[in-house]
């Protein structure tokens, strides 16, 4: 039995039974008994919770995952690194990976493709939008759910697992979907995951992923290589607006793909509207499979350009050179060198060629320069023909404009009636600090004085700050409330400037970070801008009217709609026991998913063994408390039930939520007495209460 089964994890989570196992972890249902909720914990293998750097960066990134808030994201609940287990705690999926999907399904169409893909893309969108790379986007790690829609799982757990970039069998089922940048262990960012997600648009498509190989290095290499062939030549079904998408998507070269996943969703949603549209980029296809140069041929004079440049001759290689070796290296190992000897050929010769494409550029736009030089200086000759002879001819048919001279005001005081005093020239302020001069004194003035210019032009005076001030060190306000640090920098002499920013980290009013941030050397007058809290996202969902039914139907339910904060409460009542007799939050109402709900349960009547007879006070007046039912009419929006006696409020006011049937509640009284019910501060109906 396995060693989990039954132990209850922090006081809290119970294990229940495996769901599915990886290559780095286990997966089981468990119990959350704080909350009362099914969930999923993925607890980490031995081997691997045994490092200690291993455990802090696989923590790290969990806290920093439980973020992320999306539709289309597995919700993060808690992560554990301790010595007694290491886990992170999930929501629990009712469905089945896309992996298990398409194998039951084979090649699916490009509709369903779209679908899935385009949902993906914007769990993708949420969790670059926050600064989190998935590194192992595959059909393994989206969960498709009963109603169609996914939900990417395992963000950012990727990167913790990637502590060796050594491609071992534990990382064959992830190779198959890797870009190349991580197969040359380089610098990843959002632009993996894109190339990852059409990959598996990809094989959505053609029932096989672009690249297969007997090892995980052979995979990387074509990866490393490219040279996929076009999804169509496997499924001429393909719309070629979608096709060029994926190969968009799945560029060689980083710089050729998406720039974000945004991007990629836009062209998504230009297909969906419009299917037989096709992009102006140019598909992207492996070099490998255009014609080679021929190798008797003479050099072109890019080529010799090439080669003056860099030294070496250009690299030709003919299909020969480029076909495996059926007879070099007998080991796995050796055939994985020799493939990486050729990769390196192939690399050679594209780069070669895009040296070549390039001079040929360059080139081309030399000749065009030059052509565009010789119409642009004859297009100026004659404009500078037409404007002589305008001005000519306007000097003719005018005076000539006034000219006025620049004051000399260098080393006076500069006074705002300057205007007034100089009304020919449009006067303009700069002030710059100068440690030689005092505050006020002017500088120099644009143009210099004595300098002619014609009237009404513009006249900028630099003035003095005086003596610059001594530098100050920012503080470091992260944490605190925006208010103390903007009442603190303007103590400073700073122009404090607030902005609002989304965290699910600092409170609502705290202070993200700072602009310049801490630490950082300024002076007095400079601005500062403090970004705030404005607290995590919110997500909302309508609430669903579960009155009258059965207490774990209706969780059930509130659970599939997105309410993970249900509380219930037994109360007395004649309605079955288990029945939800009374609902916190009204039917329809748009509320926060993580609001507390609580719904009051039925205790259920009274069992009795037998016929029993009422008991009666041995005092006929003495009065006896009795818990009595009301009947409510079912309406579709709350109202205010109100309960008289003799005039007098006998029960306090209450909200009836829309739906509820009955209120019951406990009176006090002797013999029988009428009860007023109001409703919404009308009568609606009169009841007798019989208390003996």
């Amino acid at each position: 039995m396995d060693q989990y089964i039954g132990r209850l994890l922090d006081d809290r989570y119970e294990i229940l039974e495996i769901i599915g196992t990886g290559g780095m972890a286990v997966v089981y249902k468990a119990r959350d008994h704080r909350l009362n909720r099914l969930v999923a914990v993925k607890i980490l293998k031995d081997e691997f919770a045994r490092d200690e750097e291993f455990r802090r960066r696989f923590r790290a990134e969990g806290e920093a995952v439980a973020m992320l808030s999306h539709p289309n994201i597995v919700q993060v609940y808690d992560v554990s690194a301790s010595d007694s287990a290491n886990y992170i705690v999930m929501e629990l999926i009712d469905g089945i990976s896309l992996k298990q999907y398409m194998e039951k399904k084979g090649v699916l169409n490009w509709k369903e493709t779209l679908h899935f893909a385009m949902q993906i893309a914007k769990g993708l969108e949420h969790a670059h939008s926050r600064g989190i790379i998935h590194r192992d986007i595959k059909p393994h790690n989206v969960m498709v759910l009963k109603n169609g829609s996914v939900k990417v799982m395992d963000f950012g757990i990727a990167r913790v697992m990637s502590k060796s970039n050594t491609l071992t069998k534990e990382a064959l089922g992830s190779v198959h979907y890797i870009s190349p940048e991580q197969a040359k262990g380089g610098h990843t960012d959002n632009r993996s995951d894109i190339y990852s997600l059409a990959v598996v648009m990809y094989e959505m498509m053609t029932g096989r992923p672009p690249y297969d190989g007997e090892s995980p290095v052979a995979v990387a290499i074509q990866h490393i290589n490219g040279g996929a062939p076009l999804p169509s030549t496997l499924n001429p079904n393909i719309p070629r607006g979608l096709e060029q998408i994926i190969m968009k998507g799945m560029a060689l070269e980083v710089n050729d793909r998406y720039v974000s996943a945004t991007e990629m969703l836009h062209d998504m949603e230009e297909f969906r509207q419009n299917p037989d549209m096709t992009f102006d980029y140019h598909t992207i296809v492996d070099d490998a499979t255009r014609v080679l140069p021929n190798l008797s041929r003479a050099m072109t004079t890019a080529e010799k350009k090439v080669q003056a440049k860099t030294g070496a001759a250009p690299v030709r290689t003919s299909s020969d050179s480029i076909r495996l070796h059926q007879n070099g290296g007998g080991t796995e190992a050796g055939r994985d060198n020799e493939a990486i000897r050729r990769a390196q050929q192939r690399r050679q010769a594209q780069q070669q060629r895009k040296e070549e494409r390039k001079e040929e550029r360059k080139e081309e736009r030399s000749r065009v320069a030059t052509t565009a030089i010789v119409v642009c200086s004859a297009v100026a000759v004659i404009a500078i023909f037409i404007f002589l002879i305008a001005l000519f001819n306007g000097a003719l048919l005018s005076k000539e404009k006034a000219l006025v001279e620049v004051p000399y005001l260098e080393g006076g005081i500069y006074d705002e009636s300057l205007a007034s005093q100089y009304p020919d020239f449009a006067i303009k302020l700069r002030q710059e600090y100068d440690d030689t001069r005092p505050k006020g004194e002017i500088l120099r003035t644009e143009p210099s004085g004595g300098s002619k210019v014609v009237k009404g032009s513009e006249l900028w005076i630099t003035v003095s700050l005086g003596q610059r001030p001594e530098a100050k060190t920012m503080d470091d306000f992260v944490g605190t409330s925006a208010e103390e640090a903007k009442s603190i920098l303007l103590g400073q002499g700073f122009e404090p400037i607030t902005r609002n920013e989304m965290s699910y980290v600092y409170e609502v009013g705290q202070v993200i970070r700072t602009e310049p941030s801490a630490n950082t050397e300024m002076t007095a007058g400079q601005t500062v801008y403090i970004y705030v809290s404005t607290g995590p996202d919110v997500i909302t969902a309508k609430m669903l009217n579960v009155m009258g039914l059965d207490v774990d139907k209706a969780k059930e339910l509130l659970g599939q709609a997105g309410f993970s904060n249900v509380k219930t409460e037994e109360v007395e009542s004649l309605k079955p026991k288990g029945e939800v007799i009374h609902q916190s939050a009204a039917k329809n109402a748009e509320i926060d998913v993580n609001t507390e709900i609580v719904l009051q349960i039925s205790k259920g009547p009274e069992e009795t063994t037998g016929p029993t007879q009422a008991t009666t006070p041995k005092d006929p007046n003495e009065p006896v408390t009795i818990g009595v039912q009301f009947s409510l009419p079912e309406r579709d929006e709350p109202y205010i039930l109100s309960i008289f006696l003799n005039g007098k409020e006998v029960i306090e006011s209450r909200e009836i939520v829309p739906g509820t049937s009955s209120f019951v509640c406990d009176l006090t009284g002797t013999g029988t007495q009428t009860y007023d019910i109001y409703i919404d501060g009308e009568y609606y109906q009169s009841k007798e209460v019989p208390f003996n």
